[in-house]
């Protein structure tokens, strides 16, 4: 992988979950596309899009709505739940960090469809430090030849990356 690989929010989310399942996932190794977890998402991703929601890409990153409320702009990212959401507000950061990059201010909207919730997250400079060390990590474990080795952590049980790992 070379220093110049594109970073976007996604991987920014895996890479806070495990640095393993980033590594495989920039590499273009396959997960277990018939793994609940994935075909979940994928019928989340199509119903927001019947709906008339379309994704705005970002650089290197998609997100899933952007809207204006009372003169603000609002990035909305939807996740299944809030089982992993500091990844999330990892990943949000990086979002808005980007779009500020570009000149524009935003503030963001986790949406966690089966808790029925909603967090806004807004940009801090401890939060664009805390972003810049991160994207600076995770270039060093996307450029290193090998995955990192495997670790059990809480989220192994519905990785769609399991069977690399722990076949």
């Amino acid at each position: 992988m070379q220093e110049d690989v594109r970073i976007g929010g996604t991987l920014v989310w895996y890479y806070t979950i495990c640095a393993r399942e980033a590594w495989l996932m920039a590499h273009q190794i396959t997960p277990d596309e018939d793994d609940e977890q994935i075909v979940i998402g994928r019928v989340l991703h199509e119903m927001r899009q019947a709906r008339g929601s379309k994704e705005v890409e970002i650089g290197a990153s998609k997100v899933d709505l952007l809207r204006t409320e009372r003169g603000v702009l609002v990035v909305t990212e939807v996740k299944k739940s809030a089982r992993a959401a500091p990844s999330a507000r990892m990943q949000m950061l990086y979002y808005l960090k980007e779009l500020k990059e570009r000149g524009i201010e935003a503030v963001g909207e986790l949406v966690f469809t089966e808790d029925r919730s909603k967090e806004t997250v807004v940009l801090t400079p401890e939060d664009e430090t805390r972003i810049d060390t991160l994207v600076r990590e995770l270039r060093d474990v996307l450029n290193e030849p090998v995955p990192p080795a495997p670790k059990r952590i809480r989220f192994c049980r519905n990785c769609a990356y399991m069977e690399y790992c722990w076949a």
